[in-house]
């Protein structure tokens, strides 16, 4: 039963994940336009925004480690963990960017959870990375520098 549990959590999760950054993507492609920003700004501004959506991500998964860990006992992140949030935090990011360093690991149905999280975070990065590619390649023009606006210096 905790495999099953874990498993529909974990559908919500990604869910949620991918829900969070299609709205901050969307949200900051209707965004940019109306700023009247330089190049170097937009960009910014993308990059600032693709950040918040990955610690947000990051957050939903830690907070699921700790209600899956405190409250449903489907697994716990054994190491050198304390049981604060920063312990779950930091195991999901680590997990989320596949960095998975091993000083903290999942153990029981958690374990599912981890495994889909670096999944997770491994195609959404790579979206991140091909938005603001294709935002670049919007804001340049065909000699590699960017496009002049006559509206923006």
């Amino acid at each position: 039963m905790g495999v099953f549990l874990a498993s529909v959590l974990t559908l919500v999760l990604v869910s949620a994940s991918v829900l969070i950054h299609y709205e901050v993507l969307r949200w900051t492609h209707s965004l940019i336009p109306h700023l009247g920003l330089s190049i170097r700004t937009r960009i910014l501004v993308v990059i600032g925004s693709i950040l918040f959506a990955h610690l947000a991500e990051i957050c939903v998964f830690a907070l699921a480690y700790f209600i899956m860990h405190d409250r449903l006992g489907l697994g716990s992140i054994a190491g050198e963990v304390s049981g604060r949030w920063l312990d779950f935090f930091y195991f999901s990011a680590s997990t989320y960017s596949t960095l998975g360093v091993g000083d903290v690991v999942p153990t029981g149905a958690l374990r599912v959870v981890a495994g889909v999280e670096s999944l997770t975070g491994l195609v959404l990065i790579g979206w991140s990375a091909s938005y603001t590619y294709l935002t670049m390649q919007h804001s340049w023009d065909d000699s590699g520098g960017p496009r002049r606006r006559p509206d923006v210096a």
